[in-house]
């Protein structure tokens, strides 16, 4: 892996920018690779418009901003419409099922949907389903091992809330083991 850049985007409140750290995190201290984060996020504090991105290197990171992700994770239909069209061919896309409606993506793309959401409401917090979407990322992409995933996961969040975010990353975890992109019209 010499450069992979990624995007995890949706709205204030989900943990997008958390997500992109944990990851970052992750890779760098975890895995020893190289990482850097980059965030944006409207005046809002909630429900405005945010994204963090990731690169993820073996060798150092000269520009820490992603300009084509390779990997798109997508948690609110706002952050489709904005980034889909920065995708490269062949790139990799994770969608939140429940918010998130597949529309023009190109046709090389790899789309994978998970209802992170609905997950994280059945582990009783809405609020880990950034943590569920992290599983699936890990599972699916590869990019950063389970184990490094799972040590940031533990490492970042209040501890008393641990366990939920550590079921919650399994939970996705696992989802992810058993998808399959969805076919593009």
């Amino acid at each position: 892996m010499a450069r992979t850049e990624l995007r995890f985007a949706g709205f204030g409140g989900q943990g997008i920018i958390m997500a992109g750290y944990i990851v970052g995190k992750a890779a760098s201290i975890y895995d020893k690779k190289n990482a850097t984060l980059t965030q944006s996020y409207g005046p809002e504090s909630r429900g405005g418009a945010c994204s963090a991105g990731v690169v993820i290197s073996d060798t150092a990171v000269h520009y820490p901003h992603p300009v084509t992700p390779s990997v798109l994770v997508l948690m609110s239909q706002e952050a489709c419409t904005k980034f889909e069209c920065l995708l490269p061919d062949n790139a990799t896309v994770l969608i939140d099922e429940d918010l998130v409606k597949v529309s023009a993506f190109n046709k090389t793309s790899k789309v994978y949907s998970i209802p992170a959401t609905r997950m994280a409401e059945s582990l009783g917090r809405k609020i880990v389903a950034n943590i569920v979407m992290l599983g699936f990322f890990a599972s699916v992409t590869k990019l950063v091992s389970f184990e490094a995933m799972q040590q940031a996961v533990a490492s970042t969040v209040p501890p008393a809330t641990k366990q939920l975010n550590l079921d919650a990353f399994q939970q996705g975890y696992d989802y992810g083991l058993k998808a399959e992109p969805m076919k593009l019209a």
